[in-house]
């Protein structure tokens, strides 16, 4: 009798207590983040084809045709190109949303010191750029011309920031954040932590070495455009010239007219390619965290 009643009152002190209680898990959470890193592994995937098309001058391919906005203009000129591209800006409005989900919510539990709020900044950051691209991607699904009639977006921000006072201060700022971001990426790949919440055990052992080297070699060629963003900002800045600074088909022209510069931008083509698939990667194997 007595053990009865020592189950009784187990499962009384359960009922009446709310921790106990599991709270349902928002799984649209999940789906928003694995369909996102979906599709920017598309994009990426596509951007280093693309590029890597440029460095050989395969296909009649530029390098001005190689960055983002050129790779939705290509997908929306194959066939069913409309609705490949409504399928992008969908996966990219829900990358955008899980990152801000991130940055509000501190699913990741990064917490209000410094250091928290610098990293739900950046997943704020990383956010509203594909929320921006996604934006463009729907002008150009409409007809619109993506919106910029042909201008860079790094060149209207250095535009912007060059007519403030202090402007070429301002300007160097963002030049420096962004090298900062660049060599955070390298850190990200030698220190490992771009493995940190894949849970690479779900891969199958043949192909699991090669995926996680391709996340590596991705990190690193990620870093490297972002360097070369960061150095044509910087050099706006100094020469107070808007039109010096630019994105990544600036950064392949700009890496093209070094001294062997095919070979290096086809090898840093292949390094985003390599991020690309390391995106889906982490859209099948990441632990994402709903709490918050």
């Amino acid at each position: 009798m007595r053990v009865w009643e020592g189950y009784y009152t187990y499962f009384m002190d359960i009922s009446i207590s709310p921790s106990h209680i599991p709270s349902p898990r928002p799984e649209w959470v999940i789906r928003f983040a694995r369909i996102g890193l979906i599709a920017k592994g598309i994009v990426y995937c596509l951007v280093g084809a693309l590029a890597f098309m440029a460095a050989f001058e395969l296909g009649g391919q530029t390098e001005q045709g190689a960055g983002k906005t050129g790779v939705f203009q290509f997908i929306l000129e194959q066939p069913y190109g409309q609705v490949l591209l409504a399928i992008v800006v969908a996966g990219m409005l829900c990358y955008t949303l899980w990152r801000l989900i991130q940055a509000i919510r501190d699913t990741e539990d990064k917490g209000k010191d410094a250091k928290g709020i610098g990293k739900r900044i950046g997943y704020a950051f990383s956010g509203l750029v594909y929320g921006a691209l996604a934006f463009t991607a729907a002008q150009l699904l409409l007809g619109n011309g993506g919106g910029s009639n042909g201008t860079d977006s790094r060149q209207t921000l250095a535009r912007e920031l060059l007519a403030q006072p202090f402007g070429q201060w301002l300007l160097g700022a963002v030049a420096v954040g962004t090298m900062i971001m660049g060599l955070y990426q390298f850190y990200r790949a030698y220190s490992g932590k771009y493995m940190n919440k894949v849970q690479s055990e779900q891969l199958k052992p043949e192909v699991r070495t090669s995926l996680v080297r391709a996340g590596l070699v991705g990190y690193i060629a990620r870093g490297i455009v972002w360097l070369i963003i960061g150095y044509l900002l910087l050099r706006a800045a100094i020469k107070a010239n808007f039109r010096e600074a630019g994105s990544s088909s600036q950064a392949f022209q700009f890496l093209e007219e070094a001294s062997y510069g095919s070979y290096l931008l086809g090898v840093l083509a292949l390094g985003l390619i390599c991020y690309g698939v390391f995106m889906f990667v982490r859209a099948k194997c990441e632990v994402i965290s709903t709490k918050g």
